[in-house]
Parts: structure tokens; C-alpha cells; sequence
């Protein structure tokens, strides 16, 4: 067995915490369920998931981020179609279903919407802190608390490219990218992130953000300049030191650094260019409350309650395997 990572060595570690639970639920069967039929493929996988993760990588620290308004204000007042495909009840010309109650995000399967409870109720008694945003989404909970860390390395775990975004080297902070798995999990930095995007290292993250505003992303209604792909988006991006010299050399014909044919894409597209900036960056300044101390927990805060818990939905396995992993982490 490897040597203990000293304290310092070991991470803070950031859950986005429904892109978590999104993938455990369709990667656990739906025939995994609490003594009396219920569902609760999520709230084991994604108990799971923690278990593993703390095992795996030992974090000193821990928050499970969350969702408090998944298509936030701020972001739909600057680009409408920003996550319209995914309301029900939206308006139909912003890509929205107009069948039921606005506001409300189609894709929550009906078994997962009541699991979720379930799951925040097993954070608490095991005495993992929860962290949200007022009007902000996971991405800005992450995106905050890491940009607050001074000293120390900070592990996200997304299955969401945003926040790929937000890698850096000094103080370090890395992703574990899971949108193919945790077997198949990616640990992205700087140099990772150039080398996979085509981007300058010294600036992956920032680049990856404005490569993405260029290239666009349907999943989350980000139409992109049209004509732009991701490979003349990331060759783009390099050649300039930040998205506010990038935007300058539009206007700017004498500006080699930009082909005539793409200067023309981006000034078609300018409205767009003019609003998207705030719609793809991560929130680094969010008033992220916390519920108790982000410290690892060596034992459960109310082990009583947690393995009430555990009784009554079915879950003395994935329970065992959570104390375990606390209890070994925190050694």
C-alpha cells in the first residue's frame, strides 16, 4: 500500500452533485430498490460514487455542490435559449415544450426527482457538508470555493465540460472529468486540457471557456457562431491572450491574427459575441452557503439517524462502504 498523503497534499474535493446523481441513477437498475419497492438506484449509486471517491483520492476536505436554480436569471436575461430545450412549459420559439409548468427541467426522470431528498437526508447524517448559491448553479458553488482555495490542491468531479474550465496550476486545481464513468474517469489539468483541446497550457482553462463560446454546445442551448467548429475555435482562441483582445481584433481588419473569412463569421454573429461571455463563465464570486464544516468527517454526525436511514431505503451496503471510507481517510 502507498504511503498516507500528508494533510497538506490532499485535496479539497468539490461533487457537483446532481451531475452525480444524474449518472447513478442511469447507471444503477432501476430494479435496486428500498424494502418496500421504492427506487433508490441514485441514492446508492451516488453513495457509492462518494465512497470510491474518498477511498480513491482522500480528500481533507469535502462539499457536495448543488443545483439551487439550474438555469439561473442571470444567464437566461443574456441568452435566452440558454437551457430552453430542457423546460417544460417554455416558451416553444425558445425551445421550450409548452406542455406543462414552466421552469420545471424535463429531463428529471419521475423515480429520481424523489430520491433526491433522500440523498441530501444521507449527507447530513453522515456529516458531509452541502453547499449552495442562491440563484447560481453547481458550476458557480465549484467555481467559487475553488477560486477561494489559497493553498492546497481542489478536485472537482463533474461530468460536465463547463467546468473544465476551471483548471489551473498554481494554487492547483484539477477536474476529474466522469462524463464516460468513474472506470473511465479523466484527471484534467492545464496540460491535459491543452493537449486534448489544442490550447495554450498556460491559459486551458480560461481558453477551453471561450473556445466553448465559439464552438457553441447545443446540450446546454449555446448555439455557437455559426460556421465555427471546435478545431478553428481552439486555433483562434491561441492566437489571442484573452477573450476581450480576441473580440478587438473583429473590428480590427488589419489584425492578422484573424482570417478575413472568420472575421466575417464573428462579426455575423456579434449580438451573440456580445452576451455569451457571463452565460459560459463559471461564477468565481457566488455568496456560497455551507451547512456545516467542508472537514472530512471521520464519523458519521448522527449515525443513528444514518443508519435509520440505511433501514428504511434499503441501503446498509453502500452505508457500510461510506463509514468505511470515512473512517479509513480520515487516518
Amino acid at each position: 500500500m502507498p504511503d498516507s498523503p500528508a494533510m497538506s497534499d490532499r485535496p479539497l474535493m468539490l461533487l457537483d452533485s446532481a451531475s452525480m446523481y444524474f449518472r447513478a441513477y442511469f447507471g444503477v437498475p432501476e430494479s435496486i430498490t428500498a424494502p418496500d419497492g421504492t427506487p433508490v438506484n441514485a441514492v446508492r449509486g451516488f453513495t457509492d460514487m462518494i465512497s470510491r471517491l474518498v477511498t480513491e483520492h482522500r480528500p481533507r476536505e469535502l462539499v457536495a455542490c448543488l443545483d439551487l436554480d439550474w438555469r439561473p436569471a442571470f444567464r437566461v436575461a443574456a441568452l435566452p435559449s440558454y437551457k430552453a430545450h430542457r423546460v417544460v412549459g417554455g416558451d416553444p420559439a425558445d425551445g421550450g415544450t409548452g406542455t406543462a409548468e414552466a421552469g420545471v427541467p424535463e429531463e428529471v426522470p419521475d423515480t429520481l426527482a424523489p430520491q433526491v431528498p433522500v440523498i441530501m437526508e444521507v449527507l447530513a447524517a453522515a456529516g458531509i457538508c452541502t453547499g449552495g448559491a442562491e440563484g447560481h448553479e453547481a458550476d458557480d458553488v465549484i467555481g467559487t470555493l475553488a477560486h477561494r482555495a489559497e493553498t492546497g490542491p481542489v478536485l472537482a468531479v463533474s461530468g460536465d465540460r463547463d467546468l473544465i474550465q476551471i483548471v489551473r496550476d498554481e494554487p492547483q486545481v484539477r477536474l476529474l472529468y466522469i462524463g464516460r464513468g468513474l472506470n473511465r474517469a479523466e484527471l484534467m489539468g492545464p496540460a491535459e486540457v491543452a493537449a486534448k483541446f489544442g490550447l495554450p497550457t498556460e491559459r486551458a482553462g480560461a481558453a477551453y471557456a471561450e473556445m466553448a463560446m465559439l464552438r457553441g454546445d447545443p446540450s446546454d442551448g449555446l448555439p455557437g457562431v455559426p460556421g465555427v467548429g471546435a478545431k478553428t475555435a481552439a486555433t483562434l482562441v491561441g492566437r489571442f491572450d484573452s477573450w476581450g483582445e480576441l473580440l478587438a481584433a473583429v473590428t480590427r481588419p488589419d489584425d492578422t491574427r484573424m482570417a478575413s473569412g472568420v472575421r466575417a463569421k464573428l462579426m455575423a454573429a456579434s449580438d451573440y459575441l456580445g452576451v455569451v461571455e457571463p452565460v459560459v463563465r463559471v461564477v468565481t464570486d457566488a455568496q456560497v452557503d455551507l451547512d456545516r464544516d467542508t472537514v472530512l468527517p471521520r464519523t458519521p454526525a448522527d449515525p443513528d439517524r444514518l443508519d435509520e436511514l440505511a433501514a428504511r431505503w434499503g441501503l446498509e451496503s453502500s452505508v457500510r462502504r461510506l463509514r468505511t471510507a470515512l473512517d479509513a481517510a480520515a487516518s
